[in-house]
This record gives C-alpha cells, sequence and structure tokens, in this order.
C-alpha cells in the first residue's frame, strides 16, 4: 500500500496531538518557560538542517525571491483565515488564535525536510515505510510538545502532511523517471537547507523572540526547485 507510511505518520501526529491536550493545565509560567525550550530545541534543528546545504548564493536568492513571493501572495494571512475558520466550527471551546496557531506552525515543521521526501520516494517507488513510520514517531512526539502549549490546531497538520508526503508517493514513479538522480539528490539537499532557515524563524517565533511571517516564506521551496534546474541544466 503505496499510502501506508504516510496515513501512519498522520495517525502519530493525532495521537501525539491527543496525548499533549492532556498536559494543557500546565501553569502559565511553565507553559512559557516550556515554550522557550521548545523553540530553542527548533532552532537547533532548522540550524542542523541549514548547515546540509552547499550553495549559500542558492540559499540567500531562494529566501529572498520566495520572501517577496509569499508577502505579494499574503500566504500567511490566508492559512491564518482557514485556521480561523476551522476555529470557528468549534466555537466557545477554543481560545482565539490556538488553533489558527497551532495548524500552522505544526504543519511547517512536519511538512519541511529531506525526511518527508525520501521517505515518501521510498515508499512509491519501493514500498518502503520505514523512513516515514521513524518521522512519525519524531513528528509523534513533536506533537505532544506542540500540543501540550499551541493547543488542538497541531491536530490538523495531520492533513497537510497526509496530502504533502502522500501526492508525493503516488507520484513517485513520474518524479523519478523525468527528475534526473542526481538533480533529484541535489534540491532535496537544498531544499533542506532553505527550509532549516524557515525552521530556526519558526523555533525563535515559538521562543517569543519574533514575528516572522513564516508561511510567506513558502514560495522559497519553489525558487530551490527552478534555480536547482538550472544549474542542472547549465553544469
Amino acid at each position: 500500500m503505496v499510502l501506508l507510511g504516510s496515513l501512519l505518520n498522520s495517525l502519530f501526529i493525532i495521537i501525539g496531538t491527543l496525548v499533549g491536550r492532556l498536559f494543557r493545565n500546565i501553569p502559565e509560567s511553565m507553559q512559557q518557560t516550556v515554550m522557550s525550550i521548545i523553540g530553542l530545541v527548533v532552532a537547533l534543528l532548522g540550524i542542523q538542517m541549514g548547515l546540509e546545504g552547499d550553495n549559500f548564493i542558492l540559499l540567500v536568492i531562494s529566501l529572498i525571491v520566495g520572501a517577496v513571493i509569499g508577502e505579494w501572495l499574503n500566504l500567511e494571512e490566508k492559512f491564518n483565515r482557514f485556521g480561523l475558520w476551522i476555529e470557528s466550527l468549534f466555537g466557545k471551546r477554543a481560545q482565539k488564535g490556538t488553533i489558527a496557531e497551532g495548524f500552522i506552525t505544526a504543519s511547517l515543521i512536519f511538512v519541511i525536510g529531506s525526511m518527508g521526501i525520501i521517505g515518501a520516494l521510498d515508499s512509491g517507488l519501493r514500498n518502503d515505510h520505514n523512513v516515514l513510520i521513524t518521522k512519525g514517531i519524531i513528528d509523534g512526539f513533536m506533537s505532544i510538545i506542540l500540543a501540550s502549549t499551541l493547543g488542538i490546531g497541531v491536530i490538523l497538520s495531520a492533513i497537510s502532511v497526509l496530502i504533502y508526503q502522500g501526492s508525493i508517493a503516488l507520484f513517485a514513479g513520474v518524479i523519478s523517471t523525468y527528475i534526473p538522480t542526481e538533480a533529484l539528490n541535489l534540491f532535496i539537499k537544498e531544499m533542506t537547507a532553505t527550509g532549516g532557515v524557515m525552521i530556526i524563524a519558526i523555533g525563535l517565533n515559538i521562543a517569543g523572540l519574533t514575528k516572522i511571517r513564516i508561511a510567506n516564506l513558502l514560495p522559497a521551496i519553489l525558487m530551490v526547485g527552478i534555480l536547482v534546474t538550472v544549474i542542472f541544466l547549465f553544469q
């Protein structure tokens, strides 16, 4: 079953979120300290990812051009509107802002990174789900932590993960046919580095040190693909 890995990954996120909600009544001072720690840990993860790239110029161009496109499209606002729409379905049971924030933050953390792409390709090409299952376990534990502070909105990220990884798995055959292995490996490496910078920004936001509109940086991933294509064609 091609989608097994993606389904299990999403299931682990759902379970982790539900478990995390059991710890939502911790004191506010403790929540603030835990949030700061989570932010710093997420930022450290981003630094590790950012160091995987080999082309600093590609990284800078992708982020700058991607940010301009994202600001022009106002993606952050669109994500927030979707989250708030979901939030309205819960009525007064949800605290204002928690579902939108949890959905956006968790989706970006779980979707950005090489494990999702590599794992989905393995699922689609070799019916090997080990990478996605491993990622799902990691995401599940992260969901516990995020849900305990950001709220039930984290559970919606399971949908983002399923759509993103499931699409790659379903079209893995097409991807392997039309994209050379060297180009795909280069894209994964530079996408991971670019995503790492975005993860750093997420961590700083969680820690309350910055307020960067992360969703507006998402077009940078598309820019990485375009630039990698240009580099591969003219090298």
